[in-house]
């Protein structure tokens, strides 16, 4: 029987629908036959049915089809439909008496009246009747989706109407905030509270629920969705009428703040000037193309017009996305920009490329940088960021590069985390290298941390709020040093145009900033207002989880503390300790024999021993955590 139904063409389904209306029209006159009193039935029968049934069914059959009451879907069967079959009917019964008054007795008026009512009805319960035979087959033969509905306000019922006439899904109950819609009955489905969905899903078999609650906040519906979720529900977010007929987005409106609104002072644009000359006309090679620094660099070493900039990236899909930025700029420029897949731990790699392509300077970004993941993979880590520099430190003073200038991190001084350790120990090669060069100028560049970037803390704050939130920070007290990616990078380039060799270069970060009020900031600044204490209605709340493994209260630009100015106002230099290349020789020694035997110990031993600050207790007492 489906596969009969839904092969018929709506045209057919059109003539079903006029022949059942035509085979009413007679049953409906012999229904008024019985419930009206007639003069001469027999007379009548006989004179009224044989002549003027057959013009009554045609006149009913033109109007039908003017009006198009056929073409009407059963499920679409709703009030102009019904309007229509009243106006069909009560023309029929018009025709009839008109038809009645010149062919055969004349009949009481109140005749015609029953029979327009009589087939009225008849039409609409036919149709009542087809829907729910049409509704059977096809919920036996299609797999039916039960769906809960969150929201019994306007649109949830509106949604629960449309649904009952639907084919494949089944409606089966309300839940509401609102306590003084929980128990009762909306459209035959019964209204619950939202702490009973748990036991709504097993004993009614929900599959699904539709959220519709378009007039609540986006962190609300995403707190909802996210709880919902968590249970192994499909949710499914139903938008406003205001959002369908174009008034308002489909999507959220918000758009994320710009870094710089968080910094709690000016960014700093600065001009590079003659600076950019270090750069212009020269073959640079940018580690780490495809990061947020690297990415930064590039962009900018571009605008200084090299001759060629070379990308050296790991990740294929990094360097790819830089690759295709920057390639039709450089085009347009008549700068040849050339990407290049391999890692920096690979000397025959980088010695091929720096010979080959003739690079003059290296802006090594290439690190593994996220505190949390080095924390968990140390060895790795460790031999990325440490090898990395050497190995590209080394093979650029042998091909001659003039300028090696390696990015680094405030988390290098003391460093409480594997990270800072690893490049703090790149900070350690580069200098040893430093006073050992006669032709490559080596210098490094230390800041702290970049909004913006990834893994720092506005992206992922972002990412919490569109969640609906929490917003995580790990203790009250965490202040950080904050600059933006475009005022890192036009320092980094500035300071390394002066470099004379060995010079740690420190950024002016400002004053650090409270995470707190951060995370406060970025909450704000979407829209939302924060939930604690003393504003338990608030949207966003504000979670304090503990500071994670590394992770210290305050980070520190300098071991000594004192700094010296440059030229630029933004820019000081920190002349610090150093190791002898034998120690230095040691360190990568020991290093080496640690992450070919996998041993996490001696590494943390080696850090506790050759790294200011990363004693066993900051550092080494964390391989348990």
């Amino acid at each position: 029987m489906f596969d009969l139904i839904s092969r018929l063409s709506r045209k057919q389904k059109s003539y079903i629908f006029l022949a059942l209306d035509a085979l009413l029209c007679p049953l409906a006159l012999l229904f008024t036959f019985s419930v009206q009193p007639l003069p001469d039935p027999a007379l009548f029968t006989l004179a009224l049915m044989l002549p003027v049934l057959p013009y009554a069914i045609l006149a009913m059959a033109g109007v039908s089809l003017w009006l198009g009451l056929p073409r009407i879907q059963l499920n679409a069967y709703e009030r102009h439909a019904v309007m229509l079959t009243a106006l069909v009917a009560g023309l029929t019964a018009t025709v009839m008496a008109m038809l009645t008054s010149v062919v055969g007795p004349k009949l009481p008026s109140g005749t015609y009246v029953v029979f327009g009512l009589s087939y009225f009805i008849s039409m609409v319960l036919a149709r009542t009747i087809l829907l729910q035979l049409v509704l059977m087959i096809y919920r036996r033969a299609l797999p039916r989706c039960r769906v809960l509905i969150y929201g019994a306000g306007s649109t949830g019922t509106q949604l629960a109407q449309a649904l009952k006439s639907h084919g494949s899904i089944d409606p089966v109950a309300f839940v509401d905030d609102n306590t003084s819609l929980q128990g009762a009955t909306l459209l035959g489905l019964p209204v619950f509270a939202p702490a009973r969905i748990p036991e709504i899903i097993k004993s009614r078999y929900i599959t699904r629920v539709l959220l519709a609650m378009p007039s609540q906040g986006l962190a609300k519906q995403a707190q909802v969705t996210r709880h919902l979720q968590n249970m192994g529900l499909e949710v499914q977010v139903l938008p406003s009428f205001a959002q369908l007929i174009g008034e308002e987005a489909l999507v959220d409106k918000l758009t994320p703040a710009s870094a710089q609104d968080f910094l709690g002072r000016d960014s700093h644009d600065v001009p590079l000037n003659t600076a950019s000359s270090s750069y212009q006309d020269r073959v640079v090679l940018v580690s780490g193309a495809g990061g947020s620094i690297g990415s930064e660099l590039c962009r900018q070493v571009l605008a200084c017009r090299p001759c060629k900039l070379v990308l050296y990236e790991l990740s294929e899909l990094a360097l790819y996305t830089i690759h295709q930025e920057l390639a039709p700029l450089g085009e347009e420029l008549g700068i040849e920009v050339v990407p290049v897949l391999g890692s920096v731990t690979d000397p025959r790699q980088v010695r091929m490329v720096l010979e080959q392509h003739r690079v003059q300077v290296v802006l090594h970004a290439a690190a593994y940088k996220h505190v949390p993941l080095v924390e968990a993979n140390p060895l790795p880590g460790m031999a990325n960021n440490v090898f990395g520099t050497q190995t590209l430190a080394r093979m650029a003073e042998r091909a001659g590069v003039e300028r090696f200038i390696l990015i680094s991190s405030d988390k290098a001084v003391r460093p409480a985390n594997v990270m800072g350790a690893s490049k703090r120990m790149a900070e350690l090669i580069v200098q040893d290298r430093a006073s050992r060069s006669s032709g490559t100028i080596f210098t490094m560049v230390r800041f702290g941390n970049v909004l913006g970037s990834s893994g720092s803390v506005v992206p992922l704050f972002q990412d919490q709020i569109s969640r609906g939130g929490p917003v995580t920070v790990t203790d009250p007290a965490v202040k950080r040093y904050f600059m933006t990616i475009r005022e890192a990078v036009q320092l980094v380039l500035q300071a390394g145009a002066e470099a004379a060799g060995g010079e740690v270069f420190v950024l002016d970060m400002g004053k650090p900033v409270s995470i707190v009020q951060l995370a406060r900031q970025v909450i704000e600044s979407a829209g939302y207002t924060v939930r604690d204490a003393a504003h338990p209605e608030g949207d966003i709340e504000i979670e304090i989880i503990g500071l994670r493994p590394g992770e210290k209260m305050e980070e520190e630009l300098t071991l000594s503390g004192s700094l010296t100015t440059t030229r630029h106002a933004k820019i000081f230099c920190a002349r610090e300790a150093v190791l002898s290349e034998i120690e230095v020789a040691a360190l990568l020694r020991e290093l080496r024999q640690a992450v070919a035997s996998g041993d996490e110990e001696a590494l943390r031993a080696l850090i506790a021993h050759w790294i200011e600050g990363g004693g066993e207790d900051t550092i080494g007492a964390r391989k348990s955590s």
